[in-house]
């Protein structure tokens, strides 16, 4: 953002951009504690502070970037952790939060059943700060925290210290978070973060980017879209095989960069825009690509992880499940970056240019 002399232009910041919350008044998500951030660039998104600090709705200028499911933002159900139960309330929205000790299907062994993808976004957090602009000083940068707990008496006992951030004048989101150990045992950890792209940036011809070895879910449906032959790194229209269950999602091994980034994301030609999903391969060494190309359920999710979602009882057998001891943590950083000039968007596709 332009440097300007904000005292001769500006009374309140909030004309420029910030930070506002409330509570949603109606629908299935009354009740429900949001925040708006708006970074002044067009970017603007709704956390849900309820559900794990979640981004839900974003949008850049008129384009919505998310998908979003019927359900819409609900109330969070800590108890739908079992089987398939989490899909009753899963929003889609920008980013929802898998984990913390499970990534994956429904499943059961001598150490627990656990359902899809964990009980995490369905937690509420308690907000420590809210930091707004201030323009009048020269701080441009804003952020939201809290703190979200996974807890059982008697089991694992995880916390996630969320930190959501951003600078007046970049289409940027930064998530920042620590997952502490707050029990007196090892703790088993899987944590993926599941960025979900929807229309308009999503749509026929739309480029799908990533860059890495990768291989197919092991399903006959993946198997079907995700081989030598197929242009699966191209939107499709939509397509009816993918009504009700139809799905396919690959595993991908993503390379990073000399500064230790991997980069992902969409690039829709006739906007002239992409999204940039960009995370650290240290903390994050897989990236799923799922797709479901479903007649108005059109969504491509680009998903960041610890883990592919094999579950836990695959990643313990094959001895890559992370436990985090007593007061251990770990950190993890994502960004997602908005981008409509020709040469950025042009370094982001072709990073070895």
């Amino acid at each position: 953002m332009a440097t300007h002399s904000w005292q001769s232009y500006v009374s309140n910041p909030a004309q420029v951009g910030g930070i506002e919350t409330s509570v949603l008044d109606n629908g299935p998500g009354r009740g429900v504690r949001i925040a708006w951030v708006n970074t002044g660039t067009g970017l603007r998104y709704k956390v849900v502070l309820d559900r794990a600090m979640d981004v839900a709705d974003a949008f850049y200028n008129q384009h919505s970037l998310a998908w979003l499911s019927h359900s819409g933002v609900t109330p969070p159900e800590p108890f739908t952790e079992e089987r398939l139960n989490w899909l009753r309330t899963f929003n889609g929205g920008l980013i929802t939060t898998c984990g913390l000790t499970h990534v994956g299907g429904p499943e059961k062994d001598e150490f627990g059943a656990r359902g899809l993808h964990g009980s995490i976004s369905n937690l509420p957090a308690e907000i420590e700060s809210i930091i707004q602009p201030d323009l009048a000083k020269g701080q441009l940068t804003m952020s939201l925290t809290g703190r979200i707990r996974e807890t059982t008496v008697f089991g694992p006992s995880l916390e996630l210290k969320r930190t959501i951030s951003g600078t007046l004048g970049e289409a940027v989101i930064r998530i920042r978070d620590e997952v502490t150990n707050r029990g007196n045992a090892p703790a088993p950890h899987m944590l993926l973060y599941h960025v979900n792209f929807g229309w308009p940036l999503a749509d026929k011809d739309t480029q799908i980017v990533w860059h890495g070895e990768w291989a197919p879910r092991e399903d006959g449906f993946s198997h079907r879209y995700f081989r030598e032959g197929v242009d699966f790194r191209t939107c499709p229209a939509p397509l009816d095989e993918h009504s009700g269950p139809g799905e396919a999602a690959a595993f991908i091994r993503p390379e990073k960069n000399a500064a230790g980034w991997s980069e992902t994301g969409l690039y829709n030609q006739r906007l002239g825009m992409a999204a940039i999903v960009r995370f650290r391969k240290e903390q994050l060494p897989w990236l799923t690509n799922w797709q479901h190309w479903g007649r108005g359920e059109y969504v491509t999710g680009l998903e960041p992880g610890t883990h592919g979602p094999i579950g836990q009882a695959a990643a313990r057998r094959e001895g890559t499940l992370i436990f985090l001891e007593p007061c251990e943590t770990r950190e993890y950083d994502l960004e997602i970056e908005v981008l409509t000039d020709s040469e950025s968007i042009h370094q982001f596709l072709n990073p070895s240019a």
